[in-house]
């Protein structure tokens, strides 16, 4: 079997989709000025990514899993949780020929929702953004940035992104937890 490249670079096997689609964050925002009203760039971080990394001003957010706050010892991360209700909110806002432009920190967990539109809803134009928000790790031992995103990505290829918060451009699961209350009136 061929290994599955874009632009003549081979992709990432975490980042490999069932659909074959791939841009890079650049190529993604250009695709979108061509047609805002055509194509979405769906954000599949987690909403405390979206809030403190920030987003595609153009991006709806989506999440497809969440870390759970339990430190995994064995592993040594925090383990994910798929969200039960990705396909279901995904499906409320989107039908399957629409084109999505999926985005995550650097295109892994992108690949997974989109395997997982494919296979359960049939989507069929949903295009892996391989770079993500984040980009790729710089792997330089000689750079400040060593080990860090900071390769590529929405971010660092200059495209627009924000902070700021539209709860319309937010579809999040439903909560038990309660709102964190300031401690006193200087915090």
């Amino acid at each position: 079997m061929t290994e599955p490249t874009h632009n003549g670079r081979p992709i990432i096997k975490e980042r490999v989709t069932s659909l074959g689609l791939y841009c890079t964050a650049k190529e993604a925002y250009d695709m979108w000025q061509a047609d805002p009203e055509g194509v979405t760039v769906l954000d599949v971080r987690t909403p405390e990514e979206w809030v403190f990394t920030g987003h595609a001003p153009m991006a709806v957010l989506i999440p497809f899993a969440f870390l759970a706050y339990q430190w995994d010892d064995e592993k040594k991360a925090f383990p994910w949780s798929l969200s039960p209700d990705f396909v279901p909110q995904v499906l409320a806002r989107f039908k399957p020929d629409d084109t999505l432009l999926v985005t995550c920190r650097s295109g892994g967990r992108a690949a997974m929702a989109i395997n997982m539109l494919a296979k359960a809803a049939g989507f069929t134009r949903a295009y892996n953004i391989l770079d993500g928000m984040e980009g790729d790790r710089v792997h330089d031992p000689d750079s400040v940035f060593d080990g860090m995103r900071r390769r590529n990505g929405w971010q660092m290829s200059g495209l627009p992104w924000t902070y700021a918060l539209d709860p319309a451009t937010m579809t999040l699961p439903a909560s038990e937890a309660t709102n964190l209350q300031h401690g006193n009136d200087a915090d």
